[in-house]
């Protein structure tokens, strides 16, 4: 039963025209509500959401990039195994399928305390549909869902409360102003200006001009004054290394993934993303006199969709930030942002459960354990609200981003040793094989909801050639 307090969405997925540069033609995409990116949900927590997608797409497409079929994953959510967008309970031309977010935090296991420590920050939502989520995310099915609290709230730098840390960011009418989510993509277009993708490519997709927010390297006038930035990695198999170029660190690193960091990470000079996942950035233009130009760059070569290379001196340009004009900034960046009182030292001693997951290329595949997914069969059968180790290994020189569903986990060592600075919080994908680690230890947890989810590799193409496994939660 849908709560009376529950806020009701209807969202079409179109196909439309859109343009992604001024100099080429529009381009076939399907979109939520015909966007790309499409619409973003800004969500409160204690207030639950029911959005009805529609699929409005066509059957007879000629372009040939993607399939019909839908399924939508709101990635790092905590929801509901019927309203996760397991990849086999799809919805066709001319059908609907409801998806109900709770937007509560998920509880901390073996009935430890402090639930609103997990509270949700950036969140995204995907087509997820067996087979075809690579072709169906890359044509445009895909958008931000930010989620508020209290602590992190809705209205930001404005908020009154005590207990609201007013990160930059605030509402005027329906716009978000300061806190701006930017999705990061690498898309292919032929002579014509026309949309490529190749279907063939089992490794991992990797286009040649880089797209933020639905535009080729678009450029963003800025005030003086801090801004909050909220990075995605929407590509299907690039990883990115960003920079600023004539902007020195980036202030502060708040957050990874859907989890605000206890304390701020203060002036990074880079941060990696692999695809999936995010990072959420605070950027102070008042040390920047007006006129001045700051670029947004990345620095990770890759060539070759399994893995990426290794750092260039000068990087690709991004997005441009112009800073001009001043403008009052009561938005501030506190010393503690949200600190996790139950962590891996009060739950491991509780955990009894150890597993290991190979993500491996087997007889020219993709595969977890040495078998491809497989909808009648579990691969782990985890008690409800409690906790179990899991060891991730990548070998061979591939490079996997894991992504676990419905909760998010605690990274406790890479190779036996500490943990990257963004893993310092609660994450929902991890970066495992070459360029990073061959083994990640994590500390995963299964609250509330029994039932079937997923896990697999997000490099796109990999989850579609069925590197994925799933667990199902048991009473």
């Amino acid at each position: 039963m849908v709560p009376t307090n529950a806020q009701f969405f209807l969202i079409h997925e179109r196909q439309a025209l859109h343009s992604f540069h001024p100099r080429l033609p529009p381009s076939s995409v399907w979109g939520y509500d015909g966007m790309v990116p499409g619409p973003t949900f800004l969500g409160r927590s204690g207030t639950p959401f029911l959005v009805r997608f529609v699929n409005d797409l066509p059957t007879n497409d000629p372009v040939g990039i993607g399939e019909p079929i839908s399924a939508v994953h709101r990635h790092g959510g905590f929801q509901a195994p019927e309203d996760d967008g397991y990849p086999l309970d799809t919805f066709c031309t001319g059908q609907s399928r409801d998806y109900f977010y709770p937007q509560t935090p998920a509880p901390n296991v073996f009935g430890l305390p402090n639930p609103e420590q997990n509270e949700e920050s950036t969140m995204w939502y995907h087509d997820h549909a067996i087979d075809i989520t690579g072709p169906n995310v890359y044509r445009g099915l895909a958008g931000f869902f930010l989620n508020f609290d209290e602590v992190d709230s809705f209205l930001g730098e404005e908020d009154p409360n005590p207990r609201a840390l007013r990160l930059p960011g605030r509402m005027r009418g329906q716009v978000r102003e300061f806190d701006i989510p930017i999705v990061i993509q690498d898309k292919l277009f032929d002579q014509d200006g026309r949309l490529v993708f190749d279907t063939f490519d089992h490794n991992g997709f990797l286009g040649d001009k880089f797209v933020l927010n639905g535009k080729i390297q678009p450029f963003l006038r800025v005030k003086r004054r801090k801004y909050r930035f909220r990075f995605l990695n929407g590509s299907n198999a690039r990883f990115y290394q960003l920079f600023l170029r004539n902007g020195g660190p980036f202030d502060f690193v708040i957050a990874a993934d859907d989890h605000l960091f206890p304390r701020p990470l203060l002036n990074q000079k880079s941060i990696i993303l692999g695809p999936a996942e995010r990072a959420e950035v605070v950027i102070d233009f008042s040390r920047f006199p007006s006129n001045t130009e700051v670029i947004l760059e990345n620095r990770l070569e890759q060539d070759d969709g399994r893995k990426p290379d290794s750092l260039v001196s000068t990087g690709t340009p991004l997005l441009k930030f112009i800073v001009n004009g001043d403008v009052a900034d009561p938005s501030r960046v506190p010393d503690t942002l949200r600190p996790i009182l139950i962590g891996p030292a009060q739950i491991l001693p509780f955990v009894t459960v150890k597993r290991t997951f190979d993500f491996e290329r087997s007889d020219g595949a993709w595969q977890i354990n040495g078998e491809f997914f497989d909808e009648n069969r579990i691969n782990a059968k985890p008690k409800v609200n409690t906790a179990e180790i899991w060891t991730l290994k990548s070998g061979g020189g591939w490079t996997h981003p894991v992504h676990l569903h419905l909760s998010s986990f605690f990274v406790l060592s890479r190779d036996g040793s500490t943990p990257l600075p963004l893993e310092r919080a609660r994450k929902d994908t991890i970066d495992v094989g070459a360029f990073f680690t061959q083994e990640v230890k994590i500390l995963a947890m299964f609250p509330r909801y029994t039932g079937s989810y997923v896990f697999h590799c997000h490099n796109i193409e990999h989850e579609d050639m069925r590197m994925m496994a799933q667990f199902e939660n048991q009473p």
